[in-house]
């Protein structure tokens, strides 16, 4: 094979090569173009640039009035202090019907139930929790002797700090926050419950079943509670007399002396729950069950669902709390020295509770400034022929009495109705 020579050069197969190879000549290259044609392709760019620019500064402010931009970021205030609710967003179709704005709200009032709930927490996740609504939050009204209660109580004051008020209004949610450390507004979709709601009314019926549902939330997320009704004072730590082996223990109307006897006669009002999948999966069903029992409240409808097959099921454990440390006006617990907690259960109307809780409170103090040597002496109960308002079951051993009473004068219609019918008389 012959080499090249020294002055000639090896052809490299490449694309730019090939112009120079024989048989393949210089690609010709267009005319230039004339300056006129240069001055007129200028002169197109221009118009085009001016008429285009108007335009785009229009239909931006245009988009910009109809569609506010979305707040980067999270406010942590409740929804009636925002000066208005948040617009709605346009978004293209591809991107789904999702209202971002909406979404950002519902997770901004999550991470504020999130950090209360871990601010207010005992060490092992546990709080207690109330709700309040503006009827009951005035100055002098029931909260502020429901907080008292735990002042004046035996060794309930450092209970306080565990203690999460739960407001369903603006004006709730403003007195909590002047007189407790935490307070959470539970948003409720512009219904009014700021007004007192009378006894089995709709508006009282909306604002149970709310709570209900509120209370299954704060299960999901880890924590235990002691629920307790604004209208219960706090006199001792309740904890030494919870049950280790229950899911779900709740206070009673009637006890009737056995802690796992469905015939105890339950009140909504006062319950300690463990945070586990059985409570969490009952929280569910009882909640659904008030399609099964419309226009009855989840106190009844809890003593109705009680017996069901499904409790059974999801192995809950239920356990009815003594009225001996957790009694009410209905069944009043006996004896001041281990008395945890009074409700004014079995009590119609605001003003009535008022006037009992404060009688309650006006006993407490009696009490509580006796020698311990008076107090060590004997069984104390809680003032004779004080006038409460309603019955007293403690006096009754069997249905028919019950009966009887119901049909007292001094026994309310309306109560008097729902607990014949609790009672299936």
């Amino acid at each position: 094979m012959a080499r090249p020579l020294p002055n000639q050069t090896v052809a490299r197969t490449s694309a730019t090569s090939l112009r120079h190879f024989p048989g393949h000549s210089k690609p010709s290259l267009p005319p230039p173009l004339s300056a006129a044609a240069l001055r007129k392709a200028a002169a197109a760019l221009l118009l085009a640039a001016a008429v285009a620019l108007p335009c785009a500064v229009l239909y931006r402010a245009a988009v910009l009035d109809a569609v506010q931009p979305v707040q980067v970021g999270w406010d942590r205030r409740p929804w009636w202090e925002r000066r208005q609710p948040p617009p709605a967003v346009m978004v293209p179709e591809e991107d789904g019907d999702v209202d971002p704005a909406a979404a950002e709200d519902l997770d901004s009032d999550d991470l504020k139930l999130e950090q209360v709930l871990q601010e207010a927490s005992m060490d092992n996740k546990t709080i207690i929790l109330t709700t309040l609504n503006a009827a009951w939050a005035s100055s002098g009204s029931v909260i502020d002797l429901f907080i008292d209660s735990f002042r004046r109580g035996v060794k309930t004051s450092s209970l306080l700090r565990h203690l999460v008020i739960i407001t369903f209004d603006w004006k709730a949610y403003k007195r909590c926050m002047k007189i407790h450390t935490y307070c959470f507004a539970l948003s409720t979709e512009d219904v009014d419950f700021s007004q007192e709601k009378k006894f089995l009314t709709a508006g009282y019926l909306d604002m149970m079943w709310k709570r209900l549902d509120f209370l299954r939330l704060v299960l999901e997320k880890g924590y235990s509670f002691i629920f307790s009704d604004a209208d219960i004072m706090w006199f001792r730590n309740p904890f030494p007399h919870f049950y280790p082996d229950g899911d779900f223990q709740i206070a009673c109307d009637h006890y009737v002396g056995n802690a796992t006897d469905l015939g105890n006669i339950a009140n909504g009002g006062f319950n300690y729950v463990r945070s586990n999948n059985q409570s969490i999966k009952f929280y569910k069903f009882w909640y659904s069950s008030r399609l099964r029992y419309p226009g009855y409240h989840d106190q009844d409808v809890f003593n109705f669902i009680k017996h069901d097959a499904y409790i059974t099921h999801i192995g809950l454990k239920i356990k009815f709390l003594s009225t001996t440390y957790f009694g009410g006006i209905c069944e009043p617990s006996r004896d001041l020295n281990k008395v945890c907690t009074m409700h004014a259960n079995c009590c119609i109307g605001l003003q009535s509770k008022l006037h009992d809780l404060r009688i309650i409170m006006e006993d407490w103090r009696n009490y509580m400034s006796m020698p311990p040597s008076l107090k060590r002496f004997g069984a104390l109960s809680w003032g004779e022929n004080r006038g409460y308002c309603i019955i007293n079951f403690a006096n009754f051993d069997a249905l028919s009495n019950i009966k009887f009473h119901l049909r007292e004068k001094h026994c309310k219609k309306h109560s008097c109705m729902t607990m014949a019918r609790t009672l299936g008389i």
